[in-house]
């Protein structure tokens, strides 16, 4: 049997004026998808424990059947393992993000863009490496990565008063109160009024500027952690298997559970990512190993935009150009396969940030199941045929182990009523 989990990050949302009502996943033209769902058996699972934060570190963890409460520290260790980053003893890993802020009256700070305009890895990576010569110390090392997500190993201990945000979470929002906890440590306070003219006055931003872009004007640090100590999948459900994604956070994790982490060049985390080269690293470890994660980061971004459109495009593409070259090929050797469509949390539109909301998902066996959510896969559509299934999950726990256990019976044993 292979195991093949497709995340669509963010996927999930409430219905949206701009489609006449509808929730992106109800407006999107998502045949394949659609196909499996009705003859697959529906789930509802809760992904991010009460009192966590409903971000992709938590829920993705829990998908892939860790318990937060034991694995969770924090989702920069996370980006760290992926770039091969190792984070001394005693020492924090930071997310670094570059953002688009702008000053208004008496002081005032604006959020108006944690992606800089989803500024190009090209540009980012002169960026931080011009932050780095200026800023960095013995205490303070900056490390590039991909668009505008990027890492700071902080040596020795943070003041405790320190509350770090992520920068998604307050889009259009005055952020005076979370970047003066910054300047309220010395040389934190240095470090943010050194880096912010180094990038007012660097040639990429000069240049995003003279073609209408978002500079990319500010750092903002958030997500710290110390290093996870994780068991791998293989020891805890005897499969291997491998890990596709664009984004760090994703490929750490896969790095701290012992899955392979293949590169896939022009992967963006955006609507313009290799979805063919995703699928042909997925079909590759399927010939290989047991199970394969393919992650879709497009769907997010789209909700933290507002974009409506996007998030509807980001979707399609997901069924066109993942979900069913996948099945396609699967179904033609012929091997009997277990196959998940979900999200990892709910990134509505009207919000422009994460909700901790149980997710919906289906459960697709080629071997058949024996509860069928007989219906196409939307929020509203799974959520019922969940509850009246009983078939809604408690944690990502419960259901990463029904997922590589072929008797579907089990679910309604661990099953809950969210209702």
């Amino acid at each position: 049997m292979k195991y093949i989990l497709l995340i669509g990050d963010g996927m999930g949302d409430t219905p949206v004026p701009e489609l006449g009502g509808k929730t992106p996943l109800e407006a999107a033209s998502k045949p394949t998808i659609d196909r499996l769902c009705a003859a697959a058996e529906p789930l509802l699972v809760r992904t991010v424990p009460e009192g966590y934060p409903p971000g992709s570190d938590v829920a993705n963890l829990s998908l892939l059947g860790y318990e937060p409460e034991k694995y969770y520290t924090g989702r920069a260790p996370l980006e760290a393992a992926s770039m091969g980053v190792a984070i001394p003893d005693g020492a924090l890993a930071f997310r670094c993000n570059l953002v688009t802020v702008r000053l208004e009256s008496e002081g005032r700070l604006t959020m108006l863009d944690h992606s800089a305009g989803h500024i190009t890895t090209p540009e980012a990576t002169e960026l931080i490496t011009a932050v780095q010569a200026a800023c960095g110390t013995d205490q303070l090392r900056f490390y590039p990565g991909v668009s505008y997500r990027h890492l700071l190993i902080h040596q020795g201990e943070i003041p405790a008063s320190l509350c770090t945000v992520p920068p998604h979470d307050y889009l259009d929002q005055d952020v005076t109160e979370f970047y003066g906890q910054y300047l309220g440590v010395d040389y934190l306070s240095e470090l943010m009024r050194t880096s912010a003219q180094v990038l007012a006055e660097h040639p990429v931003n000069l240049k995003r500027q003279s073609e209408g872009k978002r500079p990319a004007n500010a750092i903002w640090i958030w997500g710290e952690g110390k290093r996870p100590a994780m068991n791998s999948l293989q020891e805890r459900h005897e499969i291997t298997g491998s890990l596709i994604s664009a984004v760090d956070l994703l490929k750490g994790l896969g790095v701290c559970s012992g899955l392979e982490v293949p590169e896939v060049k022009g992967a963006t985390g955006w609507l313009d990512t290799n979805y063919q080269g995703k699928v042909d690293a997925a079909l590759d470890a399927l010939t290989r190993q047991d199970f394969a994660l393919v992650h879709v980061e497009a769907p997010d971004e789209a909700g933290h935009q507002g974009s409506a459109t996007n998030k509807v495009q980001a979707i399609e593409d997901f069924d066109a150009k993942v979900v069913a070259p996948i099945v396609e090929e699967m179904d033609r050797r012929g091997e009997p396969y277990r196959l998940v469509v979900t999200m990892d949390h709910y990134t509505p539109i009207a919000r422009r940030t994460h909700e901790d909301w149980p997710v919906p998902m289906f459960l697709y066996d080629s071997e058949g199941v024996e509860q069928l959510a007989s219906c196409s896969y939307t929020e509203a559509n799974i959520i019922a045929a969940a509850e009246q299934s009983n078939l809604c999950l408690d944690s990502g726990a419960a259901f990463f182990t029904h997922f590589v256990t072929s008797n579907t019976s089990k679910a309604s044993q661990n099953g809950e009523d969210h209702g």
